[in-house]
């Protein structure tokens, strides 16, 4: 069956209720968890001769990404940890999820991913666009969608 399992964490609720069943099925099945977060890439947005009043140097916005990542992925280790379920986590920076998680998962020789969907479908799922659809049509290995 699967040995390593990928999680992909947004940090909202859904993310943090399909983390902790993702966990559960790692323990069920003895297999190891990595725990994936993925950061925007730092964009300025500046308007000719506008400057944005709350601009950000490159360096605070990686340190303000970490920080945000470790708290997301702290979650998911501490729910591995509390289930005995072995756990690592990494971020990247990306405005490319959908296609980060799938480079993820080949990159740490995972053989699942789980991930959450907030279930969308018809115009809404093509206004707002899904990154759990774009990761089903971009994997080669198995993605459980959990709703």
């Amino acid at each position: 069956m699967y040995k390593s399992i990928l999680i992909p964490t947004d940090g909202s609720a859904l993310s943090r209720r399909s983390a902790r069943d993702a966990v559960q099925l790692a323990r069920e099945l003895d297999a190891r968890v990595t725990a994936f977060y993925v950061a925007p890439t730092y964009r300025i947005e500046v308007y000719e001769d506008y400057v944005p009043p709350n601009l950000v140097t490159p360096q605070q916005h990686a340190a303000m990404a970490k920080k945000t990542a470790q708290r997301h992925l702290d979650f998911i280790k501490k729910t591995a940890t509390d289930s005995d379920v072995r756990c690592r986590g990494y971020y990247v920076m990306s405005d490319d999820p959908a296609d980060a998680i799938v480079k993820a998962a080949h990159k740490y020789k995972c053989d699942l991913i789980y991930m959450g969907s907030h279930g969308r479908s018809g115009w809404t799922k093509l206004l707002l666009g899904s990154q759990t659809s774009k990761v089903l049509t971009r994997s080669r290995i198995p993605v459980l969608i959990h709703r």
